[in-house]
């Protein structure tokens, strides 16, 4: 069964289009949630057209092949790892930008094109594509829409599902769907767009993208405020969300994580640094009267250093450290990335919480974010060599996980759900939802051809 499926895919779709080889496949079996089950798949299969990837959905179907649609596999939830058996259904030749529109204000692309190429592209004809998570060089739009990715420029734009316009998306039984509109303005039945959006490959596989974009902002400024205390930097970043003014980007780092940033690599923070709050806006003209607004207000409650950026350079230099994060932690172990986001109100309960899981679990978590939206990323850091530490740091992981909830918050704000986070899912939705939930999944693929077992547990069985 599984040389015939080989066979006629490869007399389909062309020899190259299908790799069976086992490095190859070794190399494509998950993402980068390295905790995540990773299967051993039957093949990789790399279409290049929507009549494609229908041929590669029926023929899994007819044979009864699972299918795990990859992007970039930059994600941190296990949702593109492979199950065993298989079919992996790559993007990365559907990776045309198909139209941009200066007019209509969109762009058209295929889901194997990368965030940043994107981006470039759009620039250059005055436009801007907002969602930028930090993956942008890696990560595929279609990634992107698969997880409703975020990003630094959230807290003033949203996220990715407020730039789907419409999605051509190909479903479990091959047939091709378009879901939304190129207009601005549309409400003609149920929003499909919306419920694929942050599906992860589980209700169908996207094809084509039509995405809203903006002007080109003006040119950006940037302040960073260091505190004492993790209490004053939060209510800092409180205060200026209250304000009126609308950062085009405001980031926290905790003392944990802004003293290995110092360890890393000299930023000239002070020793006894309990947190760094970092803000932009993007306002041209009014960019330095915004940012020195944003420094009064954290020497207001309490900053111990304030530096406001002149220009393009002295921001970047400012920026520096939050991108910094992941290199920074790199060199003191392993790390598990949480993904939480509650009420802006409740985030120095949060902070304070995750301090006490630390301590209770004897593990160093870190806790960088997007403060302004309330969505942090308590990050565990332990060495895995050492089995105790590592079941200390998934206790610590979980805990995390429940105290977001317990804070009235999510389980993910923008790296979705896969399979590290399946089992709290129904915790967060309720037993009613998660059976709507599963409902949906069952209309939209009966046999659970697409992405099985993830998202979802107890979903249903595939058919024989």
């Amino acid at each position: 069964m599984s040389a015939a499926l080989i066979d006629r895919l490869r007399a389909s779709l062309g020899e190259k289009a299908v790799v069976t080889d086992p490095d190859v496949l070794d190399s494509h079996r998950n993402d980068h949630a390295s905790f995540c089950v990773a299967g051993v798949p039957l093949m990789l299969v790399r279409p290049s057209s929507t009549a494609e990837v229908q041929e590669v959905v029926r023929a899994a179907g007819e044979y009864g092949v699972p299918v795990v649609t990859q992007g970039a596999r930059t994600g941190l939830s296990g949702a593109a790892n492979a199950i065993d058996g298989c079919l992996l259904l790559s993007t990365s030749r559907l990776n045309r930008i198909l139209e941009i529109s200066a007019e209509d204000q969109v762009a058209v692309v295929q889901p194997g094109v990368v965030n940043s190429e994107l981006s470039r592209a759009v620039l250059e004809q005055g436009l801007f594509y907002p969602p930028d998570p930090s993956s942008w060089e890696m990560s595929t739009i279609g990634g992107n829409i698969a997880t409703n990715a975020g990003g630094l420029c959230c807290v003033k734009y949203g996220v990715t599902a407020d730039f789907v316009r419409g999605l051509e998306v190909v479903l479990a039984s091959g047939e091709v769907v378009r879901t939304g509109r190129r207009s601005v303005k549309g409400v003609a039945g149920y929003d499909l767009t919306r419920l694929m959006v942050g599906s992860e490959g589980t209700l169908g596989i996207v094809t084509e993208a039509t995405l809203a974009l903006r002007p080109t902002p003006e040119a950006a400024l940037t302040a960073a405020a260091t505190f004492l205390s993790i209490e004053a930097g939060i209510a800092a970043a409180a205060a200026v969300m209250a304000s009126g003014l609308r950062p085009s980007l405001l980031e926290f780092l905790d003392g944990p994580t802004a003293r290995a940033i110092q360890n890393y690599r000299d930023m000239g923070l002070p020793a006894d640094v309990g947190s760094l709050l970092i803000a932009q806006s993007d306002r041209g003209p009014r960019a330095a009267e915004d940012v020195a607004e944003i420094a009064r207000i954290c020497t207001e409650f309490g900053a111990v250093d304030v530096a406001v950026a002149s220009d393009a350079e002295e921001s970047r230099m400012l920026l520096e450290a939050r991108r910094l994060v992941n290199a920074a932690l790199e060199p003191l172990g392993v790390t598990l990335v949480d993904d939480v986001a509650v009420p802006r109100s409740k985030l120095v309960a949060l902070l304070d919480g995750v301090a006490e899981i630390g301590a209770k679990y004897d593990v160093l978590i870190c806790c960088p974010g997007h403060v302004g939206d309330g969505n942090m990323h308590p990050t565990v850091v332990f060495d895995r060599d050492d089995p105790a530490a590592e079941a200390r740091a998934l206790e610590a992981f979980g805990a995390v996980m429940e105290l977001g909830l317990a804070l009235g918050g999510t389980i993910t704000g923008e790296h979705g759900i896969g399979t590290l986070k399946a089992r709290w899912l129904e915790q967060e939705l309720g037993p009613v939802s998660l059976d709507l939930h599963r409902k949906l999944k069952h209309v939209f693929d009966p046999t659970n051809l697409l992405n099985p077992g993830k998202v979802l547990l107890g979903k249903v069985d595939r058919a024989s």
